[in-house]
């Protein structure tokens, strides 16, 4: 077991096996928010993990192949965008206010729950880009000095956490527009949430990605000024 462990290929099979197990449980029980494949998957994984004893930094090595797709699937999560470009357009004003209001909001929750949590500096660094893609939100990590792996920690708890509760609370809420309920996803959960609600809906999955794509550009400005203002 410890040889086969430190194989290069266990990583990536172990990701793969468990991602395709959890696809079939989520797909067999009735596509249920809290068996999200991506949230299965975490688990699935970190139970292994720590049953084996397989150092985290070197598990990251094995799936090295993973991460360096994780640009081209989140390009490809942006392409419903293009079906939706004269939509988004004849819907400027409000596109606009949601990304500014939305963004501001997101910056501000997490920059107060640190403050009260007691939490450093560098914890607030890595938080900061918990609501950006994960491709720009690592840049931006790396940017603002943050730790990369917490960094990516806590982006991987947003949007799974979006993804899973957050088509449920837009429900309660009695929000029923396909196009609200896809950019509200995408401003918070970024990929994962994007890839939820495209296989859902290719409305709201364009809205998800225009989302997505415009909240990574206005943080990559953003959120270096806000850690200059609130970390010194």
């Amino acid at each position: 077991m410890s040889t086969l462990i430190h194989l290069p290929v266990f990583g990536l099979a172990l990701t793969l096996g468990a991602y395709l197990l959890a696809l079939w449980l989520y797909q067999r029980c009735g596509r249920p928010g809290l068996l999200s494949p991506v949230l299965v998957t975490v688990i699935l994984v970190a139970v292994v993990l720590q049953a084996t004893g397989l150092p985290y930094d070197e598990y990251l090595e094995q799936v090295t192949v993973l991460t360096l797709l994780l640009g081209p699937a989140t390009v490809a999560l942006a392409l419903p965008l293009l079906r939706n470009g004269r939509a988004l357009a004849s819907s400027a004003p409000a596109v606009a206010t949601t990304l500014t209001v939305g963004g501001a909001l997101s910056v501000t929750l997490t920059v107060g729950a640190m403050t009260l949590l007691g939490a450093g500096d560098d914890m607030l660094r890595a938080a900061l880009p918990r609501s950006v893609t994960s491709p720009v939100g690592l840049s931006i990590a790396e940017t603002l000095g943050a730790s990369v792996p917490l960094a990516v920690v806590l982006t991987l708890i947003s949007g799974v956490l979006g993804a899973v509760v957050g088509p449920a609370l837009l429900s309660l809420a009695r929000v029923r527009d396909e196009r609200a309920r896809g950019f509200a996803i995408g401003l918070t959960s970024h990929g994962i949430g994007t890839s939820r609600v495209l296989a859902e809906s290719s409305v709201a999955g364009g809205w998800s990605s225009a989302a997505m794509v415009m909240n990574a550009l206005v943080m990559t400005v953003v959120l270096p000024i806000v850690s200059a203002l609130v970390t010194g």
